[in-house]
């Protein structure tokens, strides 16, 4: 088990539920828009949000964004040590920064003594872009066990001045690299993991590369936070993070939706209704298993184990709890007619 750091309001590691990250994407000098898309990511149950400070003038999104959102910040930084240390001043939960990259000794023991003092874990980003030449020529190639070295010598800079509240990131666009890197940082050291495909893609391959490399590592209890990164609204890379966890029973406080691939027997929109059902159970905030079956024959049976369900017929279709029809129902009727057997569970 990793060992457990104070973030913000919660904390990370050390047994505790994995927490859903994600990362603002409007400009870092739109103050207005940024903090929009953080209540927005709030509200769709993001539970840490990153944003990029590229520059001096980016330290004033700090203090609006901490006072519109309740969950934890981490200002993104790269190089500038005097950014991590306005960010600390300014309230935020965590920094991202690499220690190697901010220059002499002073600087990294600068971080690592405002961190220390109010309680700001640090974490250390690699991947396989941001090597140092030593490591990348003594292993000719971002291996995991050349990304793994690179974050524990980044670790060490931060240790040498007494500071463990480390959270390390290995990623690679490369999923079987990333897998790799993280079994080996899990194997050498007891930091928290976050864990992400990095420049995964647009949104259906993006999710399934970050499916596979995170959901893989979560199901042998690698991994204590998480970021599905999409070249796209980072809601989307909320949305799939949840159903990421949900898929390997790692998140069951939400409906679980189960649904048939349809055949020749299914005679109602199945497709278009099992859409609606996904996008009208959004919302709905407890831990039950709705199935969307598409014959009434094998339906029922199929779906067993579903606390509610519907099952098409010919232009109309059964709700069914349990494996047990309640009644038969019009087509038209069926969505509404499941949502209110959703209300009453």
């Amino acid at each position: 088990m990793t060992r457990k750091v104070k973030l913000g309001n919660t904390f990370l590691g050390g047994g505790e539920p994995v927490l859903v990250q994600s990362m603002l994407n409007v400009p870092a000098s739109d103050i207005e828009g940024s903090v929009k898309q953080a209540v927005e990511l709030e509200k769709a149950g993001c539970q840490v949000i990153r944003f990029a400070i590229p520059d001096n003038d980016a330290l004033s999104l700090v203090e609006p964004i901490k006072n519109a959102v309740s969950v934890p910040l981490v200002a993104d930084i790269h190089f500038d040590y005097k950014l991590a240390l306005g960010a600390a001043e300014r309230g935020i939960d965590k920094i991202r920064i690499n220690p190697g990259n901010i220059g002499a000794e002073d600087r990294v023991k600068a971080v690592a003594d405002i961190c220390k003092q109010k309680q700001i874990p640090i974490r250390i980003g690699v991947n396989s872009g941001s090597l140092e030449k030593e490591i990348l020529a003594k292993y000719g190639s971002p291996t995991p066990e050349a990304m793994v070295e690179s974050a524990l010598y980044h670790a060490s800079l931060l240790e040498k001045f007494d500071f463990e509240d480390i959270v390390i990131s290995i990623k690679s666009s490369n999923v079987n690299t990333m897998i790799q890197a993280y079994e080996l940082a899990h194997e050498k050291c007891d930091y928290p993991l976050h864990l992400g495909v990095t420049e995964a893609g647009t949104e259906r391959m993006g999710i399934i590369k970050s499916a596979v490399g995170i959901g893989s590592l979560l199901t042998h209890g690698i991994g204590d936070t998480i970021r599905v990164s999409l070249t796209d609204n980072p809601l989307k890379e909320v949305y799939a993070a949840f159903d990421i966890l949900k898929a390997i029973g790692l998140k069951n406080d939400t409906p679980y939706l189960i649904s048939c691939p349809t055949c020749g027997r299914t005679k109602i929109d199945l497709v278009g209704l099992a859409n609606q059902v996904e996008e009208r159970l959004r919302d709905v905030k407890k831990p039950i298993k709705v199935a969307v079956m598409g014959c009434i024959v094998n339906g029922p049976g199929e779906a067993r184990e579903a606390d509610i369900g519907i099952a098409g017929g010919d232009g109309c279709g059964l709700i069914f709890k349990k494996g047990e029809i309640l009644r038969k129902v019009d087509e038209g009727k069926l969505l509404d007619e499941l949502m209110k057997e959703i209300d009453k569970l």
